[in-house]
């Protein structure tokens, strides 16, 4: 498994381009693929230019983000489910892969069990045109209450519900986006996922808040994993080094946390703490396990 740099997840907007010097002067293996834009550079100066700077850097492309609103109507999601083939193709010829979503936690328009077959059909769909491409598609959810606030319908917000839609989807490109604070908050942790021996796409990584309890736990209590000790990011890095994971391990941190903070000491301070749950979890640079565990 390697360390991936994300700037949305840092609170930060950059384009990929921007991202190689900060991601090899702080020994970030991989970056996230902004498909959407990088995409547009590819049309309107060839694939060849778009791409030579991530080639010479050698970096690994983690994965990218599901261009395909979910909760759209029926002609705006069938329009994104027809580009997403494009966007795959070119996916695989940046050998990017991987495809995560982010479950909406509730809505206004449909109760729960019409909830499940909605997103079944989707993501079956979604799934089928990425697994063209020899693309997985990694589905997490959301469980802090203050994402569901004011919906009149909730939806998945807990590991055992997102792994009952997942053998419901049951194809198999798909598996899970593994995010250990949203295990946290919904008073599960990466254990559960050991016991199901489920397919993990991509691992998302941070810490609460200090005092915070799991049950009132809201977006902005993340930060930087090894912050606080809530969630132990060693434990699960080990457990994932020992399944054989190969992926990416990218840090997710609420942007309230690097108020007034410039760029450069965010992606300081995301590697220095990645860095140590790193050490802590017995793992090489390469991300194998460098000491026996017991």
């Amino acid at each position: 498994m390697f360390k991936c740099l994300s700037p949305e997840s840092l609170g930060l907007s950059a384009a990929a381009n921007e991202l190689i010097e900060p991601a090899l002067s702080n020994g970030f293996k991989g970056l996230e693929l902004d498909i959407v834009p990088f995409a547009a550079l590819a049309e309107r100066e060839g694939l060849p230019t778009a791409r030579r700077l991530l080639d010479s850097a050698k970096l690994k492309l983690g994965y990218f983000r599901l261009p395909v609103d979910l909760e759209a109507p029926d002609a705006e999601y069938k329009a994104a489910l027809e580009k997403l083939k494009a966007y795959a193709q070119l996916a695989s010829d940046m050998n990017c892969t991987r495809c995560v979503v982010t479950l909406a936690p509730a809505n206004d328009s449909r109760p729960i069990h019409q909830n499940f077959e909605h997103y079944r059909q989707r993501l079956t769909a979604c799934a089928k045109a990425l697994d063209e491409h020899g693309i997985q598609l990694g589905i997490g959810f959301c469980a802090t209450p203050d994402a569901r606030e004011g919906k009149d319908f909730e939806f998945i917000h807990s590991f055992d519900a997102m792994n009952l839609l997942l053998g419901m989807v049951g194809a198999k490109n798909v598996g899970l986006s593994v995010d250990l604070f949203e295990l946290w908050a919904c008073g599960s942790s990466f254990d559960a996922v050991k016991k199901t021996n489920m397919k993990i796409v991509a691992v998302f990584v941070a810490d609460a808040a200090a005092g915070v309890a799991p049950a009132d736990a809201q977006q902005n209590s993340r930060v930087l994993p090894g912050e606080t000790g809530a969630i132990d990011t060693a434990a699960a890095l080990t457990a994932l080094a020992e399944a054989g994971y190969e992926g990416p391990i990218t840090p997710r941190v609420h942007s309230d946390r690097f108020k007034l903070t410039g760029r450069a000491a965010i992606f300081k301070m995301a590697t220095e703490k990645l860095d140590a749950a790193w050490k802590a979890a017995g793992l090489s640079a390469a991300g194998k396990l460098a000491t026996v565990k017991r």
